[in-house]
This record gives C-alpha cells, sequence and structure tokens, in this order.
C-alpha cells in the first residue's frame, strides 16, 4: 500500500468505521426490535435466536475465508463487493413475509458482513503502520461499537414504534451506499506480497463445527436428546478436523502457529468470552425490558443508553492505554466491571431495582468499552503485515463464534427455566443461570488477561512472529524459483 498523507489515513479510518457501525447498529437496532418481531411473526425463544444467531453464524464460519480472499485478489475489491451484498441483504430483510424469510435473508447480510470487518481491519492495519498510531486508530475503531450501542437502541426504538420492526434495515441503505462511494474513491487497493490459496476443505469443516455447535444449543430445550446428540457428535468429529488436516497444509484457512502465541491465544478465547457476554446480555436484557416489565421499545433504547455511553467513552481511553501501556490494564478492567456486572444480577437480581439495573448496565458498559481494543490490537500486532487480513479475521470470528454461543447457551437456558409458564411469571428465576454464565465470561477475560499479558507471554509473541517471518520468507524466495525478491502488488 502506498504511503499516504495523515489526512488520508484520517478518512480511510472514517471509511472503515462506516463499515463497522451498519454492522454494530444491526445488531444493536435488531436486539430492541426483537419483541416487535416475536409478535408479529408469532416467533418463540429459539426462532428470535436464530434471527440474531443465523446471522452471526454465516459471519462466523466466512470471516477467515474473507480475510484470506482479500490479502489474495484484493482489500478495496472485497470490501466493496461485501457492502453491496449486506445493503441488499438489507433490503431484503425490510421485505420478509415470515420468520424464515427472515432468518435466510440475514444470512445474506452476514455473507456481505463477513467482507467488511475483517477486511477493514486489514486495511486500518496495512494503513496505520506506527504501533502507537495504530493502536489509537483500533482505540476510534472501538469507539465506534460505543456509538452504535447508544444509536442503535433509540433509533431502533423509535422506527419500531413509529414505523415498524421492518424499518429498522432501512438505516443500512445510505450508510452502505456512502462507504461504497467513498471507498471507490479514497481506498487505496492493497494485497498481501504471496496469494495464499483456497482451504475449501478447512472452510467445510469450521461450517460444520459452527452450525452443529449452535444447532445443537439452540434446540435442546425443545428438541428430543436423540435428535441433537448426532449434531454435537458431528461438531466434534469437525473439531478434530481441524486439527488434523490444517497443520498438515501449507497455507490453511486457520494457521494454528499463531496460536503458539500466548498473547494471540489469550485474544481469541478473551474475545469468545466477551462477546458471549454481550450477546447473552443483550439477549436477556431486551427481552426483560419488554416482555416482562412492559415498556416501550423506545422506552428499552433509553434504558440501554447507561451501558452504551461508558462503552462509547471507554473505547478511546482504553485504545490510548493499550498504546502507551500495553493491553493488561484495559483488559484487567474489563474482566472486573463485566464480572461484578454478572454477580449483580445473578445474586442480587438487580433487574428488580431501578438503581441496581442502572448500575449493573454501567458496569458492564465500562467492561465492555475497555475490552475491545486489546483484543484487536493483541491479534494484528507481531504478526507478519502480509498475513494481516488472517490474524484480523480469527480475532473477528472469535468475537462472532462468542456472541452466536451467547446467545445460543443463554437463550437455551432461558427457555429450559421459562418452559410453559409466561415470561413474567417466570423471567427473574429462569434467567439467573444465564446471568452466571456472563459472570463466569467476565471472569475469563479478567484470568486470561493477566496470564497472557505478562513477560513470559511477550515472549512467546517474539518467537512466534520471528517464526513466522522466516517461513514467510523461505516460502517467498521459493515461489520466486530463487529470485529472492518479491514485491506486494498495490493499486492506485
Amino acid at each position: 500500500m502506498p504511503e499516504l498523507s495523515h489526512r488520508r489515513r484520517m478518512l480511510v479510518l472514517a471509511i472503515c468505521c462506516m463499515s463497522l457501525l451498519i454492522v454494530s447498529l444491526d445488531n444493536t437496532v435488531l436486539n430492541v426490535a426483537l419483541p416487535s418481531m416475536q409478535r408479529d411473526l408469532h416467533a418463540s425463544t429459539s426462532g428470535l435466536q436464530w434471527t440474531i444467531d443465523a446471522y452471526t453464524l454465516v459471519l462466523a464460519s466466512l470471516l477467515m475465508l474473507a480475510g484470506s480472499t482479500a490479502d489474495r485478489i484484493g482489500r478495496k475489491r472485497v470490501f466493496m463487493a461485501g457492502l453491496v451484498v449486506f445493503t441488499l441483504g438489507s433490503v431484503l430483510c425490510s421485505l420478509a413475509p415470515n420468520l424464515e424469510a427472515l432468518v435466510a435473508f440475514r444470512m445474506v447480510q452476514a455473507v456481505g458482513g463477513s467482507m467488511l470487518n475483517p477486511v477493514a481491519m486489514s486495511i486500518i492495519t496495512n494503513t496505520f503502520t506506527d504501533p502507537r498510531e495504530r493502536a489509537r486508530a483500533i482505540g476510534a475503531w472501538g469507539a465506534v461499537v460505543g456509538i452504535s450501542m447508544a444509536a442503535g437502541p433509540l433509533v431502533g426504538g423509535l422506527l419500531v414504534e413509529s414505523v415498524g420492526w421492518r424499518s429498522i434495515f432501512w438505516i443500512n441503505l445510505p450508510v452502505g451506499l456512502a462507504a461504497l462511494l467513498l471507498t471507490l474513491r479514497f481506498v487505496p487497493e492493497s494485497r498481501a506480497g504471496k496469494a495464499r490459496r483456497p482451504d475449501p476443505v478447512g472452510q467445510l469443516l469450521v461450517i460444520a463445527l459452527f452450525g452443529c455447535l449452535t444447532y445443537a444449543i439452540i434446540e435442546a430445550p425443545s428438541t428430543p436428546l436423540a435428535s441433537v446428540a448426532p449434531l454435537a457428535v458431528v461438531a466434534l468429529a469437525a473439531l478434530a478436523g481441524l486439527l488434523w488436516f490444517e497443520p498438515r497444509r501449507t497455507e490453511p484457512l486457520i494457521d494454528l502457529r499463531f496460536f503458539r502465541s500466548a498473547p494471540f491465544s489469550g485474544a481469541t478465547v478473551i474475545a469468545v468470552s466477551a462477546f458471549a457476554a454481550l450477546g447473552g446480555f443483550l439477549f436477556l436484557s431486551t427481552l426483560y425490558l419488554q416482555n416482562v416489565r412492559g415498556v416501550t421499545a423506545l422506552e428499552a433504547g433509553l434504558w440501554m443508553l447507561p451501558m452504551a455511553a461508558p462503552t462509547f467513552l471507554c473505547a478511546p481511553l482504553s485504545g490510548r492505554l493499550v498504546g502507551s501501556r500495553g493491553p493488561r490494564l484495559p483488559l484487567l478492567i474489563a474482566g472486573c466491571a463485566m464480572t461484578t456486572s454478572g454477580v449483580l444480577f445473578a445474586v442480587f437480581e438487580a433487574e428488580t431495582s431501578n438503581s441496581t439495573l442502572f448500575a449493573g448496565y454501567v458496569l458492564f458498559g465500562i467492561g465492555f468499552g475497555f475490552v475491545n481494543a486489546p483484543i484487536t490490537n493483541t491479534a494484528v500486532s507481531g504478526m507478519p503485515r502480509a498475513q494481516a487480513g488472517v490474524a484480523a479475521a480469527v480475532a473477528s470470528t472469535s468475537r462472532q463464534l462468542g456472541q452466536t454461543l451467547g446467545v445460543a447457551v443463554v437463550g437455551a437456558v432461558l427457555a429450559a427455566g421459562v418452559g410453559a409458564s409466561s415470561y413474567r411469571e417466570m423471567f427473574v428465576s429462569a434467567a439467573r443461570p444465564g446471568w452466571w454464565i456472563i459472570a463466569v465470561c467476565g471472569f475469563a477475560v479478567l484470568a486470561l488477561g493477566a496470564v497472557t499479558s505478562g513477560r513470559w507471554a511477550r515472549g512467546t509473541a517474539e518467537r512466534t512472529a520471528e517464526r513466522l517471518e522466516s517461513a514467510e520468507v523461505r516460502d517467498t524466495a521459493g515461489s520466486d524459483g530463487g529470485r529472492g525478491t518479491h514485491s506486494a502488488s498495490t493499486g492506485a
């Protein structure tokens, strides 16, 4: 990628953040609309889970493929294709005649979404080469999640109350179109110096693993064990297949060598834990506020502000801390805040009192605000720039997988606890195991943040980077037929 002026780099960052905004808005807006969709489409709890998880599941399955494809054929090209498909999927979702069609169109959205966030992060990584400048850029990127959490519930609630739930998908159209035109004009093309070959077997194994595992969890409360057990077996077989097959490929879909780095492995598990907590938190909160307290969609959006505002404020602060002091402090703050929030709901039934409900939301918002920047920065820093797309895609996949599992597991626990009773009667007691799951996820962020950010962990990251760079040099020299050089192709 050619060296860009400071102003041009800021513009590229803004364009990439626009893609994150529409993807993040889509999730937060949808959560507020769930009760309205449930009534209009006559959906069960598992049906509501699928409107969220159909999207995050496809997204998680395709992110690594999108990242490696962008590194191979051009990041700008894949990014623009993602904007087109995501915008088209949003139009289709707004026209869905029933729940089954909505779930299918959400999957179309996800295909486009898989080409956005990891590719945008790869563009940012290759645009901001200075580590401190990159950390600040990633902090700004994380702040967009806070903006979406603040604006999404309010905009969604207003649209649901005034127009209807279908209108929540319309807001993606102007943002997607603007991002597409700006990308075409201002974002330079870039790709990895050495093209990575496709890995269809690895891709199929990832789809089988994520799909079967999620389906088994969501459907377990309402389906006989004999029906879901084979899916769990397939998921385990797919995992074993990945662990056996991927190390034997020269250019695997998932480069397991990355996981020799303790910070990278820690960031991956932290991402799963943090976003599982987020998915479960939003799912429980939205259903409680509207189906138990009986507030409107707009009022539910206002109740989300105590969580959204700290996320918005803490994300850029976290980015600056990561740039100046490393990821340890932000991760410890995030873990403590998220754990305390989960315990507050699980032990003290925080949702039954306005003051404790407010405190629980603020604590979770602080924790989530601090967790995103260290995840992203740790995942991409230290890795060869030529593999930035793949490394960023693993981090993004971990986020989406975490959110998928959070909604699936917490939703399944809630469905089993409520049973045939009404939400209003059983919700608080039925949700308690779900809040404990969220607290455990927060503690995982705390523990792993402490273990994987010290001197020993940094040593493993340095050794891993050296091995990857040495292997990359050998592979490049071999592909050049002994010429010894290989230039990255870049566009204007």
